[in-house]
């Protein structure tokens, strides 16, 4: 029997995962792929890449987790478990990838249910300096994206020091890829972008999809550069009205009067397409 303090436990398997990485560390630019995730009673997973990989033994990589197949409605408290997963490849072979957690947080609505750290693992110490966003290139109300409107969260990828860090999120998006969201200023995404405002956004439409034998990939990943849209900026208004309206539940923290409202500007999009079961 499965241990109740267990990722598998929790989330079952398989599914499927956001994962990321620094294809240069360096320069920190990001790969970002859908894989299909098998999670083992040790917290190891197996991920698949129907498509290749060029990832080796060594390699940090993260990983959103959840469980929210076939969710189609939330409240304010985002009752779905979900994790950030940093880990370490062990091993690879053409089309599948042996993964170690190094650390993880898996949380259920505001709290933390499961969580893992190796000994030795410390949150690296972050140098870079955090400036204030660029403001918003827009001058006028976007046009949004209609087929968006019933899937309510994506997935949000930022550059942290050491490996990428992804953050699930209520979003609105509009027919020129944009996307847009709302925090409040301590969280670490937002922490992250003032430090690097290059970030990917996933898109996932699997609350609004049903699956028989093949597996539709329902997701479209942005690359995008992050801007602000400041309290007192013409479009902070009608763009909050918007994401109470797409979530009502949320008017609490949308109407919260210390919220910051993010701009992603799509730069590239990729869609990943399809695999087969």
């Amino acid at each position: 029997m499965n241990s109740p303090s267990s990722l598998l436990a929790f989330l079952g398997s398989p599914l499927l995962g956001v994962a990321a990485t620094y294809a240069d560390p360096a320069s920190k630019e990001t790969g970002v792929y859908i894989c299909g995730v098998e999670i083992h009673d040790d917290d190891t997973l197996l991920l698949s890449f129907p498509k290749g990989h060029q990832l080796a033994a060594g390699d940090k990589i993260t990983l959103h987790l959840d469980n929210r197949t076939g969710v189609d409605e939330y409240d304010a408290s985002l009752s779905v478990y979900r994790a950030s997963y940093k880990g370490r490849v062990e091993r690879v072979s053409p089309g599948r990838v042996h993964v170690t957690p190094l650390q993880f947080e898996l949380w259920y609505g505001n709290r933390v249910v499961h969580a893992f750290a190796q000994p030795d693992y410390q949150h690296p110490q972050d140098g870079r300096e955090a400036v204030p966003l660029p403001i918003t290139p827009l001058t006028g109300l976007p046009v949004p994206d209609l087929r968006e409107v019933e899937n309510k969260i994506g997935v949000l990828v930022t550059r942290a020091q050491s490996q990428p860090h992804t953050t699930v999120l209520a979003f609105l998006s509009s027919d020129e890829d944009d996307i847009f969201f709302i925090t409040f200023p301590e969280t670490f995404k937002s922490r992250l972008l003032k430090r690097d405002g290059r970030c990917h956004f996933a898109i996932d439409s699997r609350a609004v999809f049903t699956y028989t034998r093949a597996i539709e990939w329902n997701y479209t990943i942005i690359a995008a550069d992050a801007y602000q849209i400041p309290q007192d900026h013409p479009l902070f208004e009608p763009i909050r009205a918007a994401f109470v309206q797409k979530n009502p539940w949320e008017v609490g923290f949308f109407s919260h009067p210390q919220v910051e409202l993010y701009h992603l500007k799509a730069h590239q999009v990729v869609c990943p397409g399809r695999a087969k079961e």
